[in-house]
């Protein structure tokens, strides 16, 4: 029995994630750039920094993991350790005060044997043999198997994980409606922000507060709202995603991608950037937001990366049948979904997999990360004999096959699935492998690990029990329908209670900040595209994107299949959150002409005269409240003028620094 699990260095396309962290981005060395870049590539990412018990320095400061990121959250070899292993970071930028959450701001195969078509059947539940190798006893572990903590735990198992904790709401219950939920749940914890509940559910339910959000909510209703946004096919489109008919890979199919390359490579196209490209303006400027919101959930509970070698051709098909297809459906059709498509199968080294050569990627990942999660009770020979089970599954010329000659035949047991497996007709094969994976995505374990993962995006860092109990029964019920699970999250006193209990990334900061300063996708008058291959809109959208990936998060970056931590503590870095001012001062300052950015004396339609005044004003627009007293006179200081100073539009010239300090205070970072 040949081991996939120590991957060769290759010359071909296609190839996945092989289980390790790269230095670089995960690209085979010797393989030919499948889409030239008309710009220079912008550094590795820096993403999250690590921080130890201490805070930063020599002494405390683990070394940097390649590449800068936190694809791995224990060491190897300590199966199961979740130590804290990061402090929150408080910050001050400008002369505001920022920021705390809450209370405190498949391997390619190295060997391939010579095997015939013929597979020895087996019994993959035996105690002894698993296919008719006796040399390999029925669960051992393969070579150095890649294993990841989940997450978001394993982050919050730090002291500042415990103080967060602490500030959570205790109880809850589920009212008859989010705004019969929303009417009669106190505020009760200690937070900056206003204890709106409109206001809450912009920023929880949207990229960022606008005054269209905040007039739809107020017109419609909460209950109305969110019936609204549940709909997203009668939302109709805005001005910037008819605008992305601009990136011209976005329309092409997987075969025609295939078939342009050549072409492509010509004109600088870039077909997983446009991906990315696209993703943010939806992100940025679309109707649809809790859609979008949902989108990037998905993309991070069931991720594979946009950059990963293969992905220009199949991420886009991706994106489109498997996440944006089930996103508000079904999650165990978007799990079905994800095993037939190729951009999964070849992330995963599926492709490679046979039953004399079984490569275990897939098998583990639809488990650990994909379904009942890390703690979801398999075990090695569970992962082993799924394997087995979904050998057969593959790619050939673009497109997803099923190789009968490649497929284990023989009995299997995978946590509590029993299924004879007695056939290579593809069928009957299929409907094996189907029938597995519908077993899982149904699983406890799985309704747990999706009700855990949901409620920490929308209620906090360490959400409740009760209401992650009460997610996960929804659930079970509705056999992992999404909508019934966002109106059981909606309908929660925990989701109304939690104000203040969530930070934003880098990459929603980002997209925030955008929303809040009025950004249009349009580019401003005068401006200039000279011989430039790409549209105004496209290279606007690029920028923002090399932005992202200079702070370390942009939509399906993360290059391994965990997706990118949700929680504060896995982003407290200085420097990100510094970079993250200074882009910010930059779009305030409007200097830039690839799309129009609003004058910062502008922001506000009738500038007061005095600067108490003024900067209230300036508040209430930039981030939906009034700062508190102490922030206020930070920020008054930064013009020297006292609150009844007179003061005209600009501020005395003041008005850039001014909202830019506004922009990192903590009522813009948290959401």
């Amino acid at each position: 029995m040949a081991d996939q699990n120590v991957p060769p260095r290759r010359p071909w396309d296609d190839r996945g994630w092989d289980g390790r962290p790269h230095p670089e981005a995960y690209r085979d060395p010797y393989a030919p750039t499948p889409y030239a870049y008309d710009t220079p590539q912008s550094p590795a990412p820096q993403g999250p920094q690590w921080v130890g018990p201490n805070g930063f320095g020599p002494s405390t400061t683990p070394a940097r993991i390649p590449g800068g990121r936190l694809s791995n959250l224990d060491d190897d070899g300590e199966p199961g350790r979740k130590v804290g292993r990061r402090k929150a970071l408080a910050a001050l930028g400008g002369t505001a005060a920022v920021v705390a959450g809450g209370a405190a701001l498949a391997m390619t195969p190295q060997v391939r044997g010579l095997f015939g078509d013929d597979v020895v059947a087996g019994d993959a539940t035996g105690t002894q043999v698993t296919d008719g190798t006796a040399a390999r006893p029925s669960g051992q572990q393969p070579s150095t198997v890649r294993t990841y903590t989940e997450q978001n735990e394993s982050y919050m198992g730090s002291r500042a994980g415990a103080a967060l904790k602490k500030n959570n709401p205790a109880g809850g219950r589920t009212f008859s409606g989010p705004a019969a939920a929303a009417a009669e749940t106190p505020v009760t914890v200690k937070t900056v922000l206003a204890k709106d509940p409109i206001l809450h559910l912009a920023r929880r339910a949207t990229f960022g507060v606008t005054p269209k959000v905040l007039a739809d909510i107020k017109e419609r209703g909460i209950d109305g709202w969110l019936r609204w946004q549940l709909d997203p096919e009668k939302i109709a489109p805005t001005k910037a995603e008819l605008k992305l008919a601009e990136l011209p890979t976005l329309k092409l199919g997987t075969d025609q991608l295939r078939a342009q390359r050549d072409q492509l490579n010509e004109r600088g196209a870039q077909p997983e950037r446009e991906l990315v490209d696209a993703t943010i303006a939806r992100q940025i400027w679309s109707d649809r937001q809790l859609y979008e919101v949902m989108v990037d959930f998905w993309n991070d509970f069931l991720h594979v990366a946009a950059d990963f070698d293969g992905g220009e051709v199949y991420r886009n098909s991706f994106d489109r049948d498997v996440v944006r297809a089930h996103a508000l459906g079904s999650y165990p059709d978007m799990l079905l979904a994800a095993n037939r498509h190729p951009a999964l199968l070849l992330y995963l080294n599926q492709n490679d997999s046979r039953a004399e050569a079984v490569n275990e990627n897939l098998a583990r990942e639809n488990l650990e990360l994909y379904s009942v999660g890390v703690d979801g009770g398999y075990t090695e020979k569970d992962v082993r004999q799924a394997a087995l089970l979904q050998t057969g599954r593959g790619v050939a010329d673009g497109r997803y096959v099923f190789r009968p000659e490649r497929h284990y035949v023989g009995k299997v047991k995978i946590l509590g699935f029993t299924h004879a497996n007695n056939s290579k007709d593809p069928k009957k094969a299929e409907a094996a492998i189907d029938a597995y994976l519908t077993y899982i995505a149904l699983h406890p374990s799985t309704a747990k690990y999706v009700a855990q993962s949901l409620a920490t995006r929308f209620v906090s860092d360490t959400p409740p029990k009760s209401l992650v109990d009460r997610l996960a029964k929804t659930y079970l019920t509705n056999k992992g329908m999404v909508k019934p699970l966002l109106m059981t999250l909606f309908s929660s006193s925990e989701f109304w209670a939690a104000v203040g209990q969530k930070v934003r990334r880098p990459m929603e900061y980002l997209v925030a900040t955008y929303r809040a300063l009025g950004v249009s996708p349009e580019a401003s008058p005068g401006h200039d595209n000279g011989d430039n291959r790409r549209t105004p809109f496209g290279r606007g959208l690029r920028q923002i994107q090399e932005t992202m990936r200079e702070l370390g998060q942009y939509p399906m970056g993360q290059p391994t299949p965990d997706g990118y931590p949700d929680v504060y503590v896995a982003w407290t870095s200085a420097g990100t959150m510094v970079n993250g001012w200074n882009e910010a001062g930059e779009l305030v300052a409007a200097r830039r002409t690839v799309f129009t950015y609003r004058k910062p004396e502008k922001l506000v339609a009738r500038p007061p005269a005095t600067a108490g005044a003024y900067v209230d004003a300036l508040a209430q627009r930039l981030v939906g409240q009034k700062l508190s007293a102490k922030e206020k006179s930070l920020i008054l200081g930064i013009a020297g003028r006292s609150a009844g100073a007179r003061v005209d539009a600009t501020f005395n010239g003041a008005v850039t620094a001014i909202a830019r300090a506004i922009l990192a205070s903590p009522q813009h970072h948290l959401r």
